[in-house]
């Protein structure tokens, strides 16, 4: 049996809550085949969601019917500084009252993008300002870049607070996936970023694609990603650069980034860059600086670090997370906070039940004397080879989710029997099963 310790509990109560908070709204329906003059009903769908966000009330929901709807530029709904948003959703639900974009059940809408190119403009695909929204089982392909100097597209722009994205797929286009660039108490659960890259603009190596960002000001706190993978993104996996508020990766794959689906060397190549205040003054820093949380997650084959620490003059929570074949698996380099300009090795960072094995480096840049430091595999009296895992076949990252949504059960990484990170780790309140937790990701039942 495999079981899963991180977060399960507020996944299933935040289930719960968005299946009752439904329960008393209207409904309307988008199509392919719709028309924004009809009435949204089953029998006469609307042809778009912006359309449908005219209707709706806190508690409605939109179904969103199976297909591909082909995106057009007289679709854009505003523009935002330099953004081009195309669909923007402002209005709120509320407390107990959502307003739910969901996918069908059983159908996979599919929005292309392909053919959405205004001149001079950045790119939103769906651009979110309102709160209190739940947008479920929505695909976004083929977002474009039209800048040829430093620029950025998105798939999803997240400016509001109290919402969430689940099962969200973005993917094949030159944006990013999803970003949240302010609001507080979002959750990112168990959505897919991929073989996205922008090779238009500067150097065409697509050094601002990542898989999924957090970059908030002061003020925008407890945001979650959980259950969340990244791959072949041309940047990072997972890049939090330049947020002023801490966030929390839990139970995500990071793995393939810096490099196109063909393994060419691309953007900066990060599975977890957990933070960084690059480019501010001591006097502009946040106060205090973001205690970043990053626990039970994989990075696998990025081109440069696994987990990274990406110059933070402060301290992040590293826990129970497992890296493999990274160039460096753990790299927890800093900035003195003095200046924020002299690089040093990490200090202030927390590090416990971590596991990796076959990076070129395994950990690199960390102050061991100005960090806590304890019950890792480069701490512990263990030995890691390929005889602990069960399996070292990496094919299973990008296997099917399960029904639920869920990452997919796979001996990928997990510890044998006889392993010496089995009952290793130091006990931190995550259920496990034994004398002890396991080190790593996955906890077994051995």
């Amino acid at each position: 049996m495999m079981i899963s310790r991180f977060g399960r509990l507020v996944v299933e109560s935040v289930v719960l809550l968005f299946s009752v908070s439904s329960a008393w709204g209207a409904t309307y329906y988008v199509a392919p085949n719709g028309d924004d003059s009809r009435s949204g009903g089953i029998d006469a769908p609307l042809a778009t969601v912006q359309r449908a966000q005219d209707l709706v009330s806190p508690g409605d929901t939109v179904y969103i019917r199976g297909g591909i709807y082909e995106m057009r530029e007289e679709q854009i709904s505003k523009q935002v500084g330099p953004y081009a948003c195309v669909t923007f959703l402002d209005r709120s639900g509320a407390p107990g009252k959502r307003i739910n974009y969901w996918a069908y059940p059983g159908e996979s809408p599919v929005f292309d993008f392909s053919d959405v190119k205004p001149e001079g403009r950045r790119i939103t695909a769906f651009r979110i300002d309102g709160s209190w929204l739940h947008l479920k089982g929505i695909e976004v392909v083929g977002v474009q870049v039209t800048i040829l100097t430093h620029t950025q597209s998105i798939c999803f722009d997240n400016q509001g607070s109290d919402n969430i994205y689940e099962q969200l797929s973005m993917h094949d286009g030159k944006a990013i996936g999803l970003w949240i660039g302010n609001g507080s108490n979002n959750l990112v659960l168990n959505c897919d970023a991929y073989r996205n890259h922008d090779d238009v603009s500067q150097n065409k190596m697509g050094g601002n694609v990542d898989g999924f960002g957090y970059h908030g000001p002061k003020g925008s706190v407890n945001n979650v990603f959980r259950g969340c993978r990244a791959w072949f993104n041309s940047d990072d996996g997972f890049n939090f650069i330049n947020s002023s508020e801490a966030a929390r990766i839990e139970n995500c794959w990071a793995f393939y980034n810096g490099f196109s689906s063909a393994f060419e060397p691309l953007g900066d190549g990060n599975g977890f860059k957990a933070a960084g205040e690059a480019g501010k003054t001591v006097a502009n820093m946040p106060d205090p600086l973001p205690r970043h949380v990053v626990v039970g997650s994989v990075a696998v084959g990025n081109k440069v670090n696994g987990f990274y620490a990406n110059h933070h003059p402060g301290g992040i929570t590293w826990l129970n997370n497992t890296a493999y074949r990274n160039a460096t698996n753990f790299n927890l380099r800093g900035r003195d906070p003095a200046d924020n300009k002299t690089i040093i090795p990490g200090r202030g960072h927390f590090l416990r039940n971590n596991l990796g094995f076959a990076g070129d480096a395994e950990v690199a840049e960390l102050d061991f004397d100005a960090s806590d430091v304890a019950f890792n595999y480069f701490s512990l009296p263990v030995s890691i080879s390929a005889e602990d895992f069960m399996s070292l076949d990496e094919e299973a990252l990008t296997k099917p989710r399960q029904a639920s949504g869920d990452l997919p059960i796979v001996d990928f990484l997990r510890l044998k029997p006889d392993s010496d990170a089995i009952d290793a780790g130091a006990e931190l309140g995550f259920p496990f099963e034994g004398k002890a937790p396991d080190l790593g990701a996955f906890e077994s039942n051995w």
